[in-house]
């Protein structure tokens, strides 16, 4: 279960803004065609990241500087902001990777439905070089292989796609209890909004 906390401004490093900033940079930038299975896995690693980072730093940058706060030691926020940074992102990389299959699946006619966990698993591999722990490596690749069970590829685009991630947002921000239950729609809607663009943007690149 990820620790919560009251925020001040003071109590948030600048390094995990910079993140948040570049992230919102990112998210303006030109978009390439998606004409492969490299473009698709490049695509699906960035745009999770995306919704990842400006949903969460998004998210503690609206809870900060409220009247609500609780001094605590600075190293056990930034460890709690990194294991819910890891662990939301995690779940938006199986969503975005059931959603682009299905996607194709339905759409293109796409029937190497398998590459679905060569893509996430490949990912995730890349992600520990990065810093991601290797238990939310291999508790996310077992989560993936546990959806892949009786997904109806043909639906899974249309119905509701991104929940998951959107319910992981809420689980782990690290935001006390009695603030994040006055905050769950919001927070919920903050990424489905996010995703919804996204999705838009895939149709419109996608190029297979």
């Amino acid at each position: 279960m990820a620790l919560k906390y009251r925020f001040n401004l003071k109590d948030i490093n600048l390094k995990d803004f910079k993140v948040y900033l570049l992230a919102l940079f990112k998210g303006v930038l030109p978009k390439k065609k998606i004409k492969n299975l490299e473009d698709l896995k490049d695509y699906i690693q960035k745009k999770s990241a995306w919704v990842s980072q400006v949903t969460l730093y998004g998210y503690l940058k609206t809870r900060m500087g409220t009247k609500y706060v609780l001094h605590f030691d600075d190293e056990k926020l930034l460890g709690s902001i990194n294991t819910a940074k890891w662990n939301i992102y995690s779940v938006a990389l199986q969503d975005m990777t059931l959603y682009s299959i299905s996607y194709l699946n339905l759409i293109k006619n796409y029937q190497d439905t398998n590459q679905a966990s060569n893509i996430y698993n490949s990912i995730l591999d890349n992600e520990k070089l990065n810093g991601m722990p290797e238990d939310v490596s291999e508790k996310g690749k077992t989560e993936f292989q546990e959806r892949l069970i009786n997904l109806d590829w043909k639906k899974y685009c249309t119905a509701l796609p991104f929940n998951k991630s959107a319910l992981a947002l809420y689980d782990w921000a690290p935001i006390a209890d009695e603030l994040k239950t006055l905050d769950r729609t919001i927070v919920l809607n903050s990424m489905i909004l996010k995703w919804d663009n996204v999705k838009e943007e895939f149709e419109k690149l996608i190029n297979f």
